[in-house]
């Protein structure tokens, strides 16, 4: 698990800077992904230390939570812009939309691993 929470940090540091770099470098809240990746990275290189696992977990799926409800507005919004509304900064809409759903399925494959990992402990 600790590799995959790597993987989503390192997509979402993607997702930052390319925001970052289509809004013509002007706009620097486009980094906030960036920050919400560097810190599942982080919590996914604690996590590799066996005794650290459970904590840095823990940590990372707190992370991608708060993430995912700082911006379910943008996932909203994403969906209004496909549907023909007009948004002043349309980068920063579909930006905070790929966020969401990228924090939303990381939650989801954290919570689907802390039950399995119970359902282990509690059979052996």
């Amino acid at each position: 698990m600790q590799t995959l929470t790597i993987v989503f940090g390192l997509v979402l540091v993607g997702v930052g800077i390319g925001g970052y770099v289509e809004t013509g470098s002007t706009h620097p809240t486009a980094l906030i992904p960036c920050w919400i990746g560097v810190v599942l990275v982080a919590c996914g290189a604690l996590a590799i230390a066996p005794a650290r696992r459970m904590l840095g977990m823990h940590i990372a799926v707190t992370v991608g939570l708060l993430g995912f409800l700082g911006t379910v507005k943008g996932a909203i919004d994403t969906f209004r812009l496909a549907h023909g509304t007009v948004f002043e900064h349309p980068i920063a809409v579909e930006e905070k939309g790929v966020t969401c759903l990228l924090c939303l399925l990381f939650v989801g494959f954290c919570v689907r691993s802390f039950i399995a990992a119970r359902r282990t402990r509690l059979t052996v």
